[in-house]
């Protein structure tokens, strides 16, 4: 076998706040019908890697049940296919402690499979990506280590592994997160390794407590081994912010979106939910909106992302929304700039998003400071309550829970004690 992909998809995401407060950020719902994980498993399959890893640990069982045996990916296979890889106690076991040191504790797993070439994959990018092309490029030059880049904003560089590289493309500098940046070449944390190289310099240098790619294994190999940049000029977004994530799920909702999910040549593979067609009601209507199977809407969206099994009663509004699976939007509710999951139910004549200063929220000022509203899974919001900007209501809040009608900009509604 030439290629073994191994997939990171055990973070908390805290970044996404509540939207991974119940499962893990790969899981988290994206465009409608599909999860963030859908895009690297699909690249995957149309590289032709059928070999793949799944590393998995917080809160793993919304992600378990999505991946199953890999069916809807061509992944349930005899040969192959692929593997969740949870953490485990006993010999050299514990949790993962990094992204290298999981990988580490995974090292029987690769020397069984022995694959010439091991891929180390990211579980939360949006993007379309040949693998298969990477993986010849890194033949050809012979590369120990070769790392996909792409150029990002320069004020944003300061979030990624940021390198630099000669005429030939061999990296020979590179610094994780750096406060300030030197380029704007950035890290993609796509990683392909020849399988001897990854496994000798994991053992040389992974420990127990903490070992990342790009603070303890990628450095030490800038002068010691032939380390080449791959660069990527497709599409890719990172959606591990709450501001990324609202953005690159309305961005799919333009006339000729930069990520076209329409693709015949490179379809985005999920594990679909048996609903039925979309329903509009007489005064139903819809504008640069995804509207998902099951979903019934009897007001008017705009600019929103509407996903399976969502009811929408008349009179209603929402506007440059995301609105999970399930939920519900009661009579006369007006909805702006808000992130709502799952089995969701917003009652009647309620106003969200719609007014109220724009003040950073005040526990996650850093997080939540562009008027964006979130509310969890399975919270219930009475009719009649008005939720002002930057506010975040938790998961399986009720009724109780609300002090009063009025939430004001930058509160967070916890479930009373």
């Amino acid at each position: 076998m030439e290629t073994l992909a191994m997939i990171l998809a055990g973070g908390k995401g805290s970044r996404l706040d509540i939207l991974s407060e119940d499962r893990a950020k790969p899981s988290v719902p994206f465009a409608g019908k599909f999860r963030v994980i859908d895009f690297v498993l699909s690249n995957c399959v149309h590289s032709e890697i059928y070999n793949v890893g799944v590393l998995t640990q917080y809160l793993p069982r919304s992600l378990n049940d999505h991946i199953g045996i890999g069916k809807p990916w061509d992944l349930d296979r005899q040969f192959g296919g692929v593997t969740l890889l949870q953490p485990y106690t006993g010999k050299k076991g514990g949790w993962y402690q990094g992204t290298a040191h999981a990988i580490y504790q995974n090292m029987n797993y690769i020397k069984e499979t022995d694959p010439d070439y091991v891929m180390i994959l990211s579980s939360d990018h949006v993007y379309k990506m040949d693998y298969s092309k990477m993986v010849e490029y890194h033949k050809e030059k012979e590369a120990d280590l070769t790392i996909a880049v792409k150029p990002v904003p320069i004020e944003e560089a300061t979030q990624f592994g940021i390198l630099a590289t000669n005429e030939e493309m061999k990296i020979n500098d590179f610094q994780e997160k750096p406060d300030n940046p030197s380029s704007n070449l950035a890290s993609m944390g796509i990683y392909v390794f020849s399988k001897d190289v990854l496994i000798r310099r994991l053992e040389k240098f992974c420990n127990q407590e903490n070992s990342d790619f790009g603070h303890h294994i990628i450095p030490q190999m800038i002068d010691t081994a032939d380390v080449f940049a791959y660069e990527f000029t497709g599409y890719w977004q990172d959606v591990g912010t709450l501001k990324s994530y609202w953005e690159t799920n309305l961005n799919l909702t333009g006339l000729v979106p930069e990520m076209d999910l329409y693709d015949n040549k490179w379809k985005l593979l999920t594990r679909s939910e048996e609903k039925p067609p979309v329903k509009f009601g007489p005064d139903g209507q819809a504008i640069e909106s995804l509207i998902s199977n099951g979903a019934v809407i009897n007001g008017k969206v705009e600019n929103s992302v509407i996903s399976p099994g969502v009811f929408i009663e008349e009179d209603v509004i929402v506007k440059n929304s995301i609105i999970c699976n399930d939920t519900r939007v009661e009579k006369g509710a007006v909805i702006n700039k808000s992130i709502i999951d799952k089995k969701v139910i917003i009652g009647s004549e309620c106003q969200i998003g719609c007014s109220g200063e724009k003040r950073a929220n005040f526990e996650l000022p850093k997080i939540l400071h562009n008027g964006l509203n979130v509310i969890g899974k399975g919270a219930e919001v009475p009719e009649g309550t008005c939720i002002e900007k930057n506010c975040r209501i938790f998961p399986r809040i009720e009724e109780k829970d609300f002090r009063n009608k009025l939430v004001q900009s930058g509160s967070t509604v916890r479930p009373q004690t």
